[in-house]
């Protein structure tokens, strides 16, 4: 896979051990030496040295190359032998060697003599890109690592590190020997030692050995780069590589969800107790003691560790997360403390505030911070986030620092004399108002300012499109509410009975308008993309997991803390409600109060029609994807999906007889489609989002005001479920009577008809719905759906299709379709009638519908324009029905 070029000497290794000081060296040489002959000798001309390229054996055979070198206007000769070495050494040239195999003896004599060598990639990336051939003090065979920096560790072989070291020399790449912040990648044999901590805390990538080996394998390949992120994932080391893994105390469902999790990740599970275990997954809330005695190199870590490690994608360090024993005597000396009802003196709470500090000091280093033990003060309550003197609001942040952090709550309220019932309300909005600011603060500060920060270990863990639909407009309602917040603190600590609590909310609803409307609308698509990304994205699984473990999350998953915004509007409402019982009628508060609980159903009465609005045009969109050329027009502005049926065709139109055919029943039109006999690729959206395949075939989009008659089908023997629609488009004189045969259950076909009858007569503006439908025996048009799913039904359309297809397949003049409209049209123009065509079509096109009652034919009728089919007549009159 490497090459086995000539090893450098002993005496070379330390300079391979880390290259970077070789390389500053021969700066600073080149440096010295041109500031000497500079000032030795200014009036002596320095003598003029061309660069000139030696095409090495097989070199000079390549004529992309000797083209190349041409476009460069750089001289060239060739070289078959080390023989014509001498003959071609001038002190009148810098010569370049071009070798295009850097194992041969060649190359190895070459080397030996301190010869500048390139391969091939060199000169036509350089010819490409219109750039001077770079100068290398080592063999340089392409530039697919140039600007990198490497580091090694865990490599014991020394032949292997110098092979590895050679190879990344010749791709133009840089050698440390220390891992610092100007390393770019870690190439590491092992997931232990100092440089790999180091690695892991400056997120720097730690690749396996196989990365170099596969980019040496893609050397000629031009502008290809090791570095690309397409390639460099492949080979980087998962962060369980090396581990073996057991869980301990955890449910089936969630063991099984970690074990498949750890053989992602690249490592390996096993019973609990197994002595190859490497690690032990604890979980801490439900395990009091382990069932033996670990050994010494059994890491026993909690869960935290688990999910830490696939967030930052790499193994983060043990320490921070090592379980500890509910017997151990810190454990104990804390809990005797914790259990202290009341500290009295000072002396305890500061033993238990140095305990507390004791048991959290951190001594490993990570970037990934374990879960902060709580103070001692909120350790001794911890109640539920809905308790405002349980949330501590100092310790939440949001971006820079907003105010809701930097400004802590007045703990100290002054009490009136006499706490009246309005005052206890006005207490409790207050109360939910701050439990509420500083939940949207938790969502902010926890889960969205970590998603959009720059620079995440292991890459972005969301794109900012998802990151957008998960929390859309939580931070403008952050800002509304934090004002609202600190207007009624100011009213509760300068409390008086005629202050008033409705210009508050009067004051801010029109933003109120602004910012609820975006986020309730797409809740449900926020929901949706949370649950896709957990599924899809195993690092975002696990940042979840990390962030509803802590305390502020009050053991709520992102989903129910973001479902809070939606409920907050109708309990402001209640409690407002509330607050206008308890005040009296001379209180001017009074009437605001009433204005004030009109504007917030205002409000919430425009985020309800936003959202039947958006939910309407959703499912609009949705009709678009599923059915394969639906035309544009049927996006509008003032249309909503009011009924899906699915069906059977009992005729031969709007398709074949015994067809799906699916009725999408919009306010002002009906849309038929067919469901597809082949089902080709996908849609691609923007940013990689994928949606299925359309499923049905766009028929023909038709507006209310052409059915004339509904047809209520009755129940026979030989006929269930029927109906059929009496149709006549705008530009034919003929009726159209499509019959169809319902499927599905849900719903009764009594109330489709109804439903479908007071839509057309909304459409037509008429009162009388009732006269729009008309039942009638299925003796009458001749429809049936008796052996509608037999064998032999389904073969004869089986046939039916395959003739068709055959007939397509041999036809010797194929007419272009549009060609041939085009001709019919213009012949429908010149002569005044319809195309020439058989006898029984000619008829039906020119007959009205009376004259045609003894003519037998199918039960439904069609016409070129309508659906651009041959068509039939209809079995009856049908005068009678309009």
């Amino acid at each position: 896979m490497a090459d086995d070029s000539v090893l450098p000497s002993p005496s070379e290794i330390t300079s391979l051990a880390d290259s970077s000081v070789f390389d500053s060296k021969v700066a600073e040489m080149s440096k010295e030496n041109l500031c000497l002959a500079s000032t030795s000798n200014v009036d002596e001309e320095m003598p003029q040295v061309e660069a000139r390229v030696i095409m090495v054996q097989d070199a000079g055979k390549q004529e992309e190359l000797l083209k190349a070198l041409k476009e460069m206007k750089v001289p060239c000769v060739k070289m078959d032998s080390m023989e014509e070495f001498e003959s071609l050494d001038s002190p009148e040239f810098e010569n370049i060697f071009v070798v295009t195999d850097f194992q041969n003896s060649v190359f190895n004599d070459l080397y030996k003599a301190d010869c500048r060598i390139v391969g091939p990639p060199v000169i036509l990336n350089c010819a490409q890109r219109g750039e001077p051939l770079p100068f290398s003090c080592r063999p340089l065979y392409c530039t697919s690592m140039l600007n990198l920096v490497l580091c090694f560790t865990g490599f014991r072989k020394k032949e292997e590190l110098v092979k590895l070291v050679t190879l990344v020399h010749h791709m133009g790449g840089v050698i440390r020997k220390e891992c610092n912040s100007k390393v770019t990648h870690l190439v590491a044999n092992c997931t232990q030692g100092e440089k790999f901590r180091v690695a892991v805390s400056l997120g720097t990538p730690i690749m396996k050995p196989e990365w170099i080996y596969k980019a040496w394998e893609r050397r000629n390949e031009q502008c290809f780069c090791a570095a690309v992120d397409d390639f460099r994932n492949e080979f980087k080391v998962p962060p369980f590589q090396d581990c073996i893994l057991s869980f301990l105390g955890f449910s089936d469902e969630e063991k099984h969800s970690m074990e498949e999790m750890t053989e992602m990740q690249g490592g390996s599970y096993l019973p609990v107790g197994d002595e190859r275990c490497t690690h032990l997954i604890v979980e801490e809330n439900t395990v009091k003691d382990l069932p033996f005695e670990p050994s010494k190199k059994l890491f026993v870590v909690k869960q935290e560790w688990f999910w830490g490690s696939i967030q930052m994608d790499a193994r983060a360090g043990e320490t921070m997360y090592l379980y500890e024993k509910a017997n151990t005597p810190e454990l104990k000396k804390s809990v005797s403390l914790l259990s202290l009802s009341t500290p009295n003196s000072n002396r305890k709470r500061r033993r238990l505030k140095e305990t507390l500090a004791q048991l959290s000091r951190e001594t490993d280093l990570s970037p990934f911070p374990p879960r902060k033990r709580p103070s001692a003060e909120h350790s001794l309550s911890i109640g539920s986030l809905l308790d405002i003197s349980n949330t501590p609001e100092s310790s939440i942040h949001y971006g820079e620092t907003p105010k809701s952090c930097a400004k802590s709550s007045r703990s100290s309220t002054p009490v009136p004399p006499k706490q009246s019932a309005r005052w206890q309300v006005a207490k409790e909005l207050y109360q939910t108002e701050s439990n509420y600011v500083n939940i949207l603060a938790t969502i902010i500060q926890l889960f969205q300012v970590p998603l959009e920060e720059e620079g995440q270990r292991g890459g972005p863990i969301l794109a900012p499109e998802e990151i957008k639909t998960i929390f859309g407009s939580i931070p403008d309602i952050f800002d509304v509410h934090m004002k609202i917040k600190d207007d009624l603190e100011d009213l509760i600590a300068n409390w008086d009975e005629s202050r008033s609590i409705g210009d508050i909310f009067l004051k801010y609803a029109k933003d109120l308008v602004k910012t609820y409307p975006p986020f309730v609308n797409f809740f449900e698509m926020s929901k949706e993309m949370i649950i896709k990304c957990e599924k899809q994205k195993p690092r975002f699984h696990a940042f979840l997991k990390i962030n509803q473990a802590k305390p502020e999350c009050g053991r709520q998953s992102l989903v129910e803390l973001l479902i809070r915004p939606v409920q907050r509007l109708p309990s402001v409402a209640l409690l407002l409600n509330d607050l206008r019982k308890h005040t009296a009628d001379e209180n001017p508060d009074k009437s605001t109060l009433e204005k004030a609980i009109g504007s917030l159903k205002e409000v919430m009465t425009h985020i309800n029609e936003d959202k039947r609005k958006t939910e309407a045009q959703k499912q609009i969109f949705d009709v678009v994807y599923e059915v394969d050329g639906c035309p544009a027009n049927l996006l509008s502005s003032h249309r909503s999906l009011v009924q899906r049926v699915e069906t059977v065709s009992l005729g031969e139109h709007p398709c074949d007889r015994g067809e799906q055919v699916t009725l999408f029943l919009f306010n002002d039109c009906l849309e038929i489609a067919r469901k597809r006999h082949k089902v080709i690729g996908t849609f691609r959206s923007p940013h990689d989002r994928t949606r299925p395949p359309a499923s049905l075939k766009h028929i023909h989009l038709m507006p209310l005001s052409q059915i004339k008659k509904v047809l209520d089908i009755r129940e026979t023997e030989d006929c269930h479920n029927a109906f059929a629609l009496l149709v006549r488009p705008p530009t034919e004189q003929a009726n159209v009577l499509l019959s169809f045969q319902m499927t599905s259950e849900e719903l009764p076909k009594e109330s489709w008809l109804k439903m479908l009858c007071r839509h057309v007569a909304n459409t037509i503006c008429k009162a009388d719905a009732e006269n729009l439908m008309y039942v009638a025996d299925p003796e009458s048009f001749e429809v049936n759906t008796k052996d509608m799913d037999s064998t032999l039904s389904r073969a004869s359309r089986a046939i039916k299709k395959t003739s068709k297809k055959v007939t397509r397949a041999f036809s010797f003049s194929k007419t272009p379709k549009r060609a041939l409209r085009m001709a019919l049209s213009s012949s429908h123009s010149s002569e005044g009638r319809s195309p020439p065509s058989s006898g029984k079509l000619a008829v039906s096109r020119l007959s009205s519908t009376s004259s045609l009652a003894g003519i037998p034919s199918p039960s439904l009728v069609s016409l070129p324009s309508f659906f651009e089919r041959r068509s039939h007549t209809l079995s009856r009159s049908t005068t009678h029905l309009i």
